[in-house]
């Protein structure tokens, strides 16, 4: 078996310039056209293709080179067409490879021409149409070598807009993803914590009954359970209807997204965990449904951590409409801060429920002690989509 040797781009190179070297000296040697050519024509043009074994790594150097030995070659009235393909070769590869293409190029290629013809029209007669047929060659080169260019920058650039569009597609599509990822984050933290936590709540109340020492009435420990239950209904409803609106079905009925209706319905759930629970939501009657699921959000995850934290015996639920909007404010008389812990998402979730539908929310100690929830929801204005806030 034969294996043919491989050569790298650099043997390439210098393969081509020999090659290109021998033929142009037996074209001038065949052809010697005005002044026969002689040692110091041959060591010229034999000279000038030297540089284009380099140029593919030194453009700019090469192809100076090659202007310097090729000038006085052709002052000299030598075979001018023996030069015009390592001429060609050289401009070609510049503009490939080079930098400031077109002043160079330009220049070049009018030292070039400035020589030739003014070489012709001292040797006259055919000899000047000669000339500038090697002159038009050269420039017409350089033509062709500057319209190629402009076609792959164009091309360049509408290729890189396209994948700039594309990153742009991806970046928006994960965006979404993991704004809904979040919104589905909420959205099960709030049901699913407010349910466990009130169930959890009612459950320990009705361990204590059964654990007492006095008797237990059969109709108290129902009421209870009756109580634990209830709760799970409600989750059990708030959980089909979320997973409705994350499947995009409405398979047994359409789903119900709760609002400030459906608050008293939490009122009563912390009644029934032993919170007295006072409510006002006579000014969210008008609110529009994007608001009302964010009152509804942010008041269930506020008496959650009223119930989990705050060591509460009273908390002040009140929906009012202003100015600027539904104003809802959860106050208790506990110990506060409540849902303040290291690890929790309460009062986080709670900031990007009001931020999704453009309004604020403050969380902090109460002015009498205890802790206060306040958010502003404007009626106007309602955007779609979460801002992701970072915990400070």
């Amino acid at each position: 078996m034969v294996t043919m040797p491989r050569f790298g781009p650099a043997t390439r190179d210098a393969l081509l310039a020999a090659a290109l070297a021998v033929a142009a000296l037996a074209v001038a040697v065949a052809w010697p056209g005005v002044r026969a050519l002689d040692a110091a024509g041959a060591f010229l043009l034999l000279a000038a293709h030297a540089p284009l074994a380099v140029i593919r790594g030194r453009p700019t150097t090469a192809l100076i080179a090659l202007v310097v030995l090729v000038l006085p070659y052709h002052l000299l009235q030598y075979q001018h067409h023996a030069l015009v393909p390592a001429e060609v070769i050289a401009l070609f590869a510049y503009a490939v490879l080079g930098r400031r293409v077109r002043i160079v190029l330009g220049l070049v290629a009018f030292v070039l021409a400035v020589c030739v013809i003014g070489m012709a029209m001292r040797a006259g007669g055919a000899s000047v149409r000669e000339q500038i047929a090697v002159v038009e060659a050269v420039v017409s080169v350089v033509i062709a070598v500057q319209v190629w260019r402009s076609h792959r920058a164009r091309v360049a650039t509408i290729t890189e807009r396209a994948e700039r569009a594309e990153r742009t597609r991806e970046e928006e599509a994960r965006r979404r993803v993991a704004e809904e990822r979040l919104r589905i984050a909420r959205d099960l933290h709030d049901l699913l914590a407010h349910s466990i936590t009130v169930i959890g709540v009612q459950a320990g109340a009705a361990a204590h009954l059964v654990a007492g020492d006095r008797p237990v009435e059969r109709a108290e420990l129902a009421e209870v359970l009756n109580a634990i239950a209830a709760t799970c209904r409600e989750a059990r409803t708030e959980l089909r209807g979320t997973l409705q609106v994350l499947r995009g079905t409405d398979v047994g009925g359409p789903a119900v997204l709760p609002g400030p209706d459906a608050i008293a319905g939490l009122a009563e759930a912390a009644r029934s965990a032993g919170l007295e629970v006072a409510l006002s939501a006579d000014g969210a009657g008008a609110a529009p449904p994007e608001a009302g699921v964010a009152a509804y959000r942010i008041v269930q995850e506020a008496l959650t951590n009223v119930v989990k934290h705050a060591a509460a015996s009273r908390v002040t639920v009140t929906l009012a409409r202003e100015d600027r909007g539904l104003v809802v404010r959860v106050a208790d008389d506990g110990r506060g801060p409540s849902g303040a812990g290291p690890e929790g998402f309460g009062i986080l979730g709670m900031i990007e429920r009001a931020r999704s539908v453009g309004g604020t929310l403050d969380a902090g100690p109460g002015e009498g002690g205890g802790f206060a929830v306040t958010a502003v929801l404007p009626f106007a204005g309602v955007r779609s989509g979460a801002e992701p806030v970072t915990p400070g």
